[in-house]
């Protein structure tokens, strides 16, 4: 998710300093330009070769890099001999796979610099799928290094470890060797932006390949998904590669001839009000989406804007937490237009808007918004559908309830300015009356228990609403105080987690509190 990547804010001002030091200036780049006036010149034979030399030594980097995990793979002290275990595979979530310009090779994300070329913004129409650009997904995102000599930060490396040392090998999905169907871990890296569905059904359209290639059609997986990578395994379990219905939808259970369980960590099955502040707000690695510093990689409101993913990840209906100043309940729908349009949160409708998308894009901009909303709403009715059969695919929720989480939003109208103001922060504010409202009585209302920013009751509402219908293996882990209070992003890698998630690889019971499992 969006607002928490787990990455100390003081290590910006190092960055900060190193680049006055060094003088690396070289990342900065402009906003995109809305129209580009001058004329493309044709690239001289010099120009071509000198690209052709990066993309070489782009690609030497990455045989570089997979030597080196090989290497490290060889060296690991397997601890466990079992054999004959389901495959499995790790969804990562939001931002958590790189994506890659196809023609370049140039890594776009992550890259703390931003590009020369290309941005993270896709191409805005009312067709999503038409909606392209040349960025293409990589690998996860197992390690990044925010500056240069610095320590690597660890994203998705733990859990890769954790599967190491239990005895499984990495295999490829375009490359399946044998023996790959046993024993072995495959990563499912995807542009997260795109719409979940078309990711889920890209998903299952691996799963064949690598089936055909290994001659065991009826092989099935074991897949480990985080955060927003639950949803799209989610999907693709109660419907296969089914695109979504306007009509009442009534999950099927086509993915359980490719799945046979989904361990969700810190998935957020009814939303999360994080995706709304983001889309409003904007996203920095470095606190505030406000702050826009042109050397830093970052996701503005523009950029997000673009994205239909983070749409998908917005409260579902009737979940939404919202209070007047008066810290009153309120009801909104989040995924109606009217709604944006009242409280003044539609981008395209910004005075800066206009800067950033040339004019075709801003006059694309409403239909595409609206065709987004539409597409998050039908999405979310989706997995929000009650079976008429019992789920035949195990399913574990794993998480933490033990930070305070942001689950909540104050709606309140600034008189002197005749606007809305929407907040997302535990903050103290003066009621139009005068009045004053306190940090604490915000606390009280926007802070629910969760891992810092998918809230517990977003975790476990699948869980609850498959009610009788759901699998009997099926249980819920929720984290409680010390070792087991990692943030949102830091799950995958938490002990208590890893622990859990290799008892369900190896058909072993879950240990630890399952504190959700009778919870009405």
């Amino acid at each position: 998710m969006l607002k928490n990547f787990g990455t100390a804010k003081s290590i910006f001002s190092l960055f900060f300093i190193l680049m006055l030091i060094f003088g690396q200036t070289a990342f900065a780049q402009d906003d995109k330009k809305p129209e580009k006036k001058e004329e493309k010149t044709e690239k001289t034979a010099e120009q071509k070769a000198e690209e052709q030399k990066k993309i070489e030594k782009r690609e030497e980097k990455q045989a570089k890099k997979e030597e080196k995990e090989a290497k490290k793979e060889a060296q690991i002290e397997v601890k466990n001999p079992a054999k004959g275990r389901l495959p499995v595979i790790i969804i990562p979530g939001l931002i958590g796979s790189e994506l890659i310009n196809k023609n370049t090779k140039e890594k776009v994300w992550f890259d703390l610099g931003r590009s020369k070329d290309d941005d993270l913004r896709l191409p805005i129409s009312p067709n999503l799928k038409n909606n392209r650009d040349n960025l293409v997904p990589g690998d996860i995102l197992r390690k990044i290094q925010l500056v240069r000599l610095t320590p690597e930060i660890e994203i998705y490396q733990k859990l890769i470890d954790t599967l190491r040392v239990d005895g499984f090998t990495e295999g490829k999905f375009d490359e399946p060797k044998a023996g790959d169907d046993a024993d072995t871990f495959y990563v499912f890296a995807y542009d997260w932006r795109l719409d979940n569905v078309e990711n889920a059904q890209n998903l299952l359209t691996k799963i064949d390949a690598v089936r055909t290639k290994l001659n065991r059609p009826d092989l099935k997986f074991n897949i480990i998904a985080h955060s927003m990578g639950g949803l799209i395994a989610r999907y693709a379990a109660m419907y296969g590669k089914a695109d979504l219905s306007t009509r009442n939808p009534r999950p099927t259970w086509k993915g359980n001839s490719y799945i046979n369980s989904i361990s969700m960590v810190a998935t957020p099955n009814s939303g999360a009000l994080s995706s709304l502040d983001s889309l409003l707000n904007g996203f920095s690695l470095f606190g505030s989406g406000k702050l826009n510093l042109p050397f830093i990689q970052n996701l503005s409101k523009y950029d997000l804007f673009t994205i239909p993913s983070v749409y998908q990840l917005l409260p579902h209906t009737g979940t939404v937490r919202a209070f007047d100043e008066n810290l009153k309940p309120i009801k909104i729908d989040v995924l109606n237009p009217a709604t944006w349009e009242k409280y003044g949160w539609t981008a395209f409708t910004d005075e800066d808007f206009a800067k950033k998308f040339t004019a075709e894009e801003q006059r694309q901009a409403k239909s595409y918004f609206n065709a987004a909303l539409l597409r998050a709403k039908l999405f979310h009715s989706a997995l929000d559908a009650s079976p008429s059969v019992k789920s035949p695919i195990a399913m574990f929720y794993l998480g933490a309830e033990c930070r305070p989480t942001i689950d909540g939003m104050i709606i309140r109208k600034d008189a002197k300015k005749n606007v809305w103001k929407t907040e997302f922060g535990t903050t103290s504010y003066e009621k139009a009356n005068g009045e004053k409202v306190t940090k604490e009585q915000t606390e009280a209302v926007l802070l629910t228990p969760g891992d810092g920013v998918v809230p517990k009751r977003s975790l476990i509402a699948s869980f609850l609403k498959l009610g009788r219908l759901r699998n009997i293996d099926s249980s819920v882990l929720v984290g409680g105080e010390g070792e087991a209070c990692s943030e949102h992003n830091r799950l995958t890698g938490n002990e208590i987690v890893t622990k859990n998630l290799l008892d369900v690889l190896n058909n072993r019971s879950l240990e630890g509190a399952t504190t959700a499992k009778n919870e009405k």
